[in-house]
């Protein structure tokens, strides 16, 4: 039975590489609507391997992944392109193209998804002032600093509206106030409804802004409501 409360849910969950290594082991995880949480662990302990799991990128081994009440662990092709499309992602390298500004980088994802040039010109401006680009459209990648393309890559995941936003490591290339601009529009985001999850090493971050905390350990999902 699906929880109309739930943005996406993971039921007994295992995801097994070669040699029989268990990344995750019999998991089981609820995320609200409108959640923002952390996920946290050393490194190799499987973060970044979860968050696969919630936009398809990965399959578990068994068990089952529900994302806004779709079963994504049961999707293939066309059906899972459709959702991915309702699922915002941030990668830590932030994966820009090079040879486009910072306006053709966030047009670029309108257009693949099918949006006409009325509604790319009416998305675009206010997607750049959130996360204070606006007087950088024009830019290229090369032009700007960390923070700044770690900005792009979140107005790129976000100009489409999704209601779950997955980033991965999104301050791990950062200093700490570049982070810190960072989280910031990610809580900005989260206050207008935008379920957010995000992976990180940082514990002064994850301190600093009191959101609940999953910590993955030994292939087991330990959650606590509130960073202390």
């Amino acid at each position: 039975m699906l929880n109309a409360e739930l943005m996406l849910e993971l039921r007994s969950v295992t995801k097994t590489y070669a040699q029989g290594c268990h990344v995750l082991l019999d998991v089981n995880l609820g995320v609200k609507k409108g959640e923002f949480i952390f996920i946290t662990g050393s490194s190799g302990s499987g973060k970044s391997t979860l968050l696969k799991l919630l936009y398809g990128e990965e399959l578990p081994t068994s068990g089952e992944v529900i994302v806004d009440d779709l079963h994504i662990s049961a999707m293939r092709g066309d059906r899972l392109s459709l959702l991915r499309r309702r699922i915002g992602i941030v990668f830590q390298d932030y994966k820009l193209i090079p040879q486009r500004t910072v306006m053709e980088n966030i047009i670029f994802v309108l257009q693949a998804q099918g949006y006409t040039r009325k509604e790319i010109h009416r998305r675009l401006e206010p997607t750049l002032k959130l996360v204070g680009l606006l007087d950088k459209a024009d830019r290229f990648p090369e032009q700007l600093s960390g923070g700044e393309q770690q900005r792009v890559s979140i107005a790129r995941a976000i100009v489409g509206t999704p209601p779950l936003l997955l980033a991965d490591e999104p301050t791990g290339n950062l200093d700490p106030d570049n982070s810190w601009q960072v989280i910031q529009i990610l809580q900005r985001l989260n206050s207008f409804g935008v379920t957010v999850i995000v992976t990180t090493h940082d514990e002064q971050l994850v301190r600093l802004c009191h959101h609940p905390v999953i910590q993955v350990r030994n292939g087991k999902l330990y959650r606590q409501e509130s960073a202390l």
